[in-house]
Parts: structure tokens; sequence; C-alpha cells
């Protein structure tokens, strides 16, 4: 009984720290569970050789560095890689993009609402959609691209068949629900822009682009930080577009980290687990360079505060 009564004198002592960390529990349990547990797991796999089957004929085989060892001679691995930079390079421009598509939007116009549905549709579509509308839009034979360069006296392009330009027209493709969800992000920022700030820069002569830039733009860092963060995982993620428009080709010259990776662990051309998990880790620690460098950055300029 003395017991008992301990406990709960203990807790109604403590109720208002405890009280949210009760709430948390479940979320942090479950990001443990299913996220940070199998980072940890994808690095010890990714020291074995194994191809994913069970029985004694197929047991897991320690083989260290050699999958990364491996990587670094393997061409199929170097051209995933140069084209998740580009598409990290390319991607980011989905952020000015939607900013000012998010400052036309912020006005009060004749029709706002219509241009506003307009460009909020492609965030509600999936990317699989997407994918299959500009397969369409690049087909070589009845797509409106080539069309539209036909007006303009310019000949057919082989969008997704030219290996030089098959990255950049699936990033294109990319780009559109992508800068529709920077839009949105901003368009929420904007909502909680002090009014009186933009007053007193009116009355210091503030207009145009010093406005933008001095007196809007600080306020929309919380926003730019999700768009970017929310935009480099995209664009390393990337597999779904790339499999559906090409399959990786043509030649696989359109594949990127996590299609190679998906082609070697668990397709019928790889079944292998191990390389596949190192090529995880290769593209999580290039996530993890540029995510800590933003809260780093977050971090300091609120210190700075």
């Amino acid at each position: 009984m003395d017991r008992t009564i301990a406990r709960k004198s203990w807790y109604r002592r403590n109720e208002i720290a405890v009280t949210p960390w009760l709430f948390l529990a479940p979320g942090v349990l479950f990001f443990l569970v299913y996220v940070i547990s199998p980072i940890f797991q994808s690095f010890h796999l990714s020291l074995f050789e194994w191809n994913g089957l069970g029985g004694e004929n197929n047991a897991a085989k320690f083989v260290g560095l050699r999958n990364y060892e491996e990587l670094m001679t393997d061409s199929a691995f170097e051209v995933s890689l140069i084209n998740n930079v580009k598409w990290l390079v390319l991607y980011l421009l989905a952020i000015p993009a939607g900013l000012f598509i998010a400052l036309f939007l912020n006005q009060t116009v004749t029709g706002i609402r219509l241009y506003k549905s307009l460009f909020f549709f492609p965030f509600v579509i999936s990317q699989i959609v997407v994918g299959l509308v500009f397969t369409w839009f690049y087909d070589p034979r009845f797509g409106l691209l080539n069309e539209i360069l036909g007006w303009v006296g310019l000949g057919p392009v082989n969008m997704l068949g030219d290996p030089d330009l098959v990255t950049y027209g699936i990033i294109f493709a990319g780009l559109w629900p992508q800068t529709a969800y920077c839009m949105i992000l901003y368009l929420t920022g904007l909502n909680a822009v002090d009014p009186e700030q933009i007053e007193a820069g009116r009355l210091d002569g503030a207009k145009g682009w010093r406005m933008l830039w001095h007196v809007i733009l600080p306020q929309l860092k919380p926003a730019t930080f999700i768009a970017f963060v929310v935009t480099i995982i995209g664009a390393l993620r990337s597999f779904d577009l790339i499999s559906i428009m090409t399959n990786g080709g043509p030649f696989g010259q359109s594949r990127v980290l996590s299609f190679y990776m998906f082609e070697k662990a668990l397709s019928e051309y790889g079944f292998r687990m191990g390389y596949g998990a190192a090529i995880a880790v290769v593209l999580f620690l290039i996530m993890l360079i540029f995510i800590s460098y933003f809260l780093w950055s977050m971090y300091r300029e609120e210190r700075g505060h």
C-alpha cells in the first residue's frame, strides 16, 4: 500500500514533465524499430555476401568491406552516383519555383482559386500517374513534346531513348509535383508572415526584391528548411519515376542509387542482399551529410539569435 501511494505521489509530483513523454513514447518506439534499427541492420548486412534465401547452402558469408571495395570499380554504381548528383542539383530548382508560384498565388486577383487548384493538382496525384503522363508527353511518335518542337522548326527528340537526355527528362517530370509541394509549404509560411514587419519595410522604402530578400524570406526560413530537406530526400529516392518511365534504361543510363540497389538486392538479375545493402549505406550517408548540414545551419542561426 505504501509503495502504491509513493508511486502515485511521484507521478503527481512529476506529471507535467512525464506526461509529454508518455504521448511521445509510441512514436519514439516506432521510430526506433522501423527507422533506426533497419539502418544498423543495413550496415551489418553490407558486410556479408548473401542472396536473401534461407537454408544451409544459402547462409550469409562474412566478407568484411569487400562489397564497398567492389563499389569503387563498379561502372554501373558510378553512373548511378553521377545521376544522383544531377538529381540533387536540378531538383533544388523546385524550391525557388515553388516560392515564386506561392508569391503569385498569395495575391488577391480575379480567379485566384482556379489558379490555386491548377497548381495544387500535381501534388495530389501519385508519382506513378506523373510518370505515365510524362512518358506519353515524351513519346517520339505522338508525344506533345515533339509536336511543340515541330512548331518552332526543331527536329523530333527521343527524350527517354537518348542516354544523354533521359535523366534530365525524368528530373523534369519529378519537378512538376515537387514544385507543387514546395509551393504549399511557402503558402503556409506566407500566411504566418508578420504584416507589421512588411509595413515597417515599406516605410523604410523597401519594395520588390528588397522587400522579398530582407523582410519576407527571413520569415520563411522554417518553410525553406523543410522544403530543402524534403526535396533532397525526394531527389535521393527518385525510384518510382525511373521504374515507371525507363526501368533504368536505356542501357542503364537513367539508374540512380536507389534503383540500382533494388536491381542488385531484390530483382531477378541480382539477389545480392549484402551488395544492395552497401549501396543503401552509401545513399544513407549522402542523405545524412546534407540533412546534418541544414540542421547545423538552423541550430547555429537559432543560437545566434
